[in-house]
């Protein structure tokens, strides 16, 4: 058995198909520069009739907004810029095409995997699909037809390209690949095809050869080649279960959150933009918790208009059909860059410039900002949350940049909402720590659990070294998460909570008893939270939660909760 990252939930048996991709070798050779040129047009202009050919086979299973990656890809191939430095360099070298492209491509990918962001990082894989195709047609390889699978088959493979991924085709039972994580194209695509997927699995490619039967547990992580006739009625049995649950929950799907006491919570989606609402209205999302407007930002290659964003928010707040949409305002910088906005050059640019720090330097692009989601309130339920909060100060000098917005555009005849709820995102210790000061000026709270916990345990949660020290289910954290809650209610104020701890099954007995009033988290986890709060009784909940803050460490917490209320 052999243990991996769950991308995808999911359980299935089949045979494996390893797909052997072919094996690259170049050497630099010497070349005619006007042969070479001829020979990587040619090798060039049959990447992009692939690409498309690819795209047009993806289209018949995936969404448009999908299908994007393909775009990209086609914008890729057809860039001015590779091409022509690669013909420069077949030029200035008298060297062969392929020793040029695969040159040219490694100096792409380095550059994108030293980027701090993890957006541009994955790009990198998206430069390495491109002219891979490209190093294949140069040097007349064929590369393997997925969509030519006819029978119930897992794939394994070191990893899987967007273009792979995209050929999967009804026949596809599931895949596990030696890297990848729970972000990467083949993660996300994999979840929209509903395919279960364990990715980050050392190992699987050794361990098994086409035709070897395979049980995929991406549920757990586990990956078990050649299972014996009993290990394989043991998973055939859990996939039908799971099957059997995803059914079930369905009925959830237009139900209140409500505990069999009849306290009710709020439980909403996260989403990136306009194309994830469908998915959190069809797992009855009762709201967006969270809007993460950077990657407006980080999809343009300048900073969005006023227009440009307008549209954004209008087509989020009408797609949710009037139910609550909490958007965050600009949280760039840390681990997310724009490679159009220079930001000074830090020690720890996660403790640093950046969020609401320079929004309230940087007020032009504030202020755009502002005003777009003002006008954009007229056609939703608008509530606005500015990230990183460490002072009060902080706080009310960013809502008075949006009071003034907000007259400025009346003053224009402009129509704004008169109920757009203005908050706050409690990610700090110290607004935590003082939750019901900031509760006098702040309409509501949004817990992120994701920085508040390494801000306070001092341990950054992408460090494998200090990894152990992620602990969401710490006391000290718990009791910052409590007083948060206790300070919005002290100013009958709302508190919610967007960090990924807010979807977990063991943690929302403990928000719950918190008298947390919205969980937010990914739309795929909805129902299965909603599920778990109408198995709890609140008033024992309360009594948990008391319990859990006075433990000493995680574990005992974790211990507690599971003999409550079980895994």
């Amino acid at each position: 058995m052999l243990k991996g990252i769950a991308a995808s939930a999911g359980v299935s048996v089949a045979k494996v198909y390893k797909l052997e991709t072919p094996t690259v070798v170049i050497e630099k050779k010497s070349g005619v520069p006007a042969e070479e040129i001829e020979k990587f047009d040619a090798a060039l202009a049959k990447t992009v009739k692939d690409i498309e050919g690819v795209k047009e086979r993806a289209a018949k299973r995936l969404k448009e907004e999908e299908l994007a990656v393909f775009d990209a890809h086609l914008m890729m191939a057809n860039d001015p810029e590779l091409a022509s430095q690669i013909k420069a360099m077949i030029e200035a070298e008298s060297c062969n095409a392929e020793y040029a492209t695969d040159t040219v491509a490694n100096s792409m990918v380095a550059m994108f995997e030293s980027m701090d962001n993890d957006y541009f990082r994955e790009r990198a894989a998206d430069v390495k699909d491109v002219t891979f195709r490209l190093k294949c047609n140069l040097l007349g390889l064929t590369i393997p037809d997925l969509t030519a699978i006819d029978e119930d088959s897992i794939i394994v493979a070191h990893d899987l390209t967007p273009s792979d991924t995209a050929q999967l085709n009804e026949f596809v039972k599931g895949f596990a690949t030696e890297i990848g994580g729970k972000t990467s194209h083949s993660a996300i695509m994999a979840n929209s095809l509903e395919i279960p997927a364990v990715v980050g699995c050392p190992g699987v490619v050794d361990a098994c050869k086409t035709g070897d039967v395979m049980a995929l547990d991406a549920l757990s992580g586990e990956v078990v080649v050649n299972p014996d006739e009993d290990t394989v009625k043991a998973y055939q049995a859990k996939a039908e279960v799971y099957a059997k649950e995803k059914e079930e929950l369905k009925v959830l799907v237009n139900e209140k959150s409500v505990t069999k006491d009849g306290h009710e919570v709020e439980l909403a989606g996260n989403i990136g933009g306009f194309k994830d609402v469908e998915g959190v209205l069809k797992n009855g999302g009762e709201g967006v918790g969270l809007f993460r407007t950077e990657f407006l930002y980080m999809d343009s290659d300048h900073f969005p208009t006023e227009d440009e964003q307008f549209e954004a928010y209008k087509q989020v707040l009408e797609g949710m059909k009037g139910k609550k949409v909490v958007v965050r305002t600009l949280d760039i910088g840390g681990d997310k860059h724009l490679d159009y906005y220079e930001f000074p050059k830090e020690m720890n640019p996660f403790l640093g410039y950046r969020a609401i720090r320079l929004c309230l330097k940087e007020t032009d692009i504030f202020r755009t900002q502002l005003r777009a989601l003002c006008r954009a309130s007229v056609y939703g339920k608008l509530c606005i949350m500015f990230p990183m909060i460490a002072t009060v100060k902080e706080f009310c000098d960013a809502k008075a940049i949006y009071e003034d917005v907000k007259a400025e555009l009346i003053a224009e005849g402009v129509a704004v909402a008169d109920n757009i709820e203005v908050g706050m995102m409690v990610e700090i210790p110290a607004a935590a720590v003082l939750a019901d000061q900031f509760a006098k000026y702040a309409d509501f709270f949004s817990i992120g659990t994701n920085d508040l916990i390494q801000y306070s345990m001092a341990a950054d949660r992408m460090s494998e070294h200090v990894s152990y020290l992620y602990q969401p289910y710490n006391p000290s954290v718990l009791r910052l998460i409590a007083n948060t809650i206790k300070g919005a209610h002290s100013q009958g104020k709302w508190a919610g909570m967007c960090g990924a701890m807010a979807g977990e099954p063991n943690a929302v007995p403990i928000l719950l008893g918190l008298g947390l009033d919205e969980f937010s988290m990914s739309a795929t986890q909805i129902l299965k939270a909603r599920k778990v709060v109408k198995s709890l009784s609140y008033a024992e909940m309360q009594e948990l939660a008391q319990e859990c803050l006075n433990k000493e460490t995680m574990e005992e917490v974790l211990e507690y909760v599971t003999s409550k209320v079980g895994e």
